[in-house]
């Protein structure tokens, strides 16, 4: 029994061994940045366009230890009476690059958008959309930078804001009747492209 036990500590010894060395091995790989504990997968949405009533929803995945790829989908479908609306169809895929790690701190990304709209009748500032309707399309790209923070096991929170190009075709209308047509354009615009306060939960 002795002898039996003496060859089972022999055996055993070099696993310990080696049991240490690998847990001494993973915290210098950890503190190397060589095992990517950071989150795969996440899903996100803005709270700034919850505040314009507009259905809103995205999807990060990551594809490198800094690198993500993000896309994000807005709709509106609502008509607030007497020709009021931003009724509007968005998409955005983006590619990010993480200073640090993916899903933490700085990160700069480079953003396209395509969206079908009809707006009109609601003064926001933008252009003359108290007086009239705009019905139509645009498409373009931009850049964007961020910052992420951890709010919980499971929660993040992030801030972004996006510069970039749009190309608009619409038509334009008399909004209270919404149809005498008063002009067909294509426009180039330059300035803010997207604006965010995501709250993100981590599925991954």
């Amino acid at each position: 029994m002795k002898k039996f036990l003496f060859l089972l500590i022999i055996c055993l010894f070099p696993l310990v061994g080696f049991s240490q060395e690998y847990k001494e091995n993973k915290k210098w790989r950890y503190s190397n940045h060589q095992i990517d504990d950071s989150p795969q997968f996440v899903l996100k949405t803005n709270v700034l366009y919850w505040l314009t009533t507009t259905i809103n929803m995205g999807l990060e995945l990551g594809i490198a230890s800094n690198f993500t790829v993000d896309v994000s989908a807005n709709y509106n479908p609502w008509d607030f009476g007497d020709n009021r609306k931003i009724k509007h169809f968005l998409i955005q895929p983006e590619v990010r690059y993480w200073l640090d790690k993916r899903f933490s701190g700085h990160f700069f990304g480079l953003h396209g958008h395509y969206a079908r709209y009809n707006m009109g009748g609601i003064d926001l500032g933008i252009v003359d959309m108290g007086k009239y309707r705009y019905d139509g399309h645009l498409f373009g790209g931009g850049i964007t930078y961020g910052h992420q923070w951890a709010i919980g096991n499971k929660w993040r929170l992030e801030a972004l804001v996006g510069l970039g190009y749009a190309r608009l075709d619409y038509e334009k209308s008399y909004c209270k009747e919404c149809g005498d047509q008063v002009d067909d354009t294509k426009r180039n615009y330059w300035g803010p492209t997207k604006v965010g306060v995501n709250f993100i939960y981590v599925l991954k």
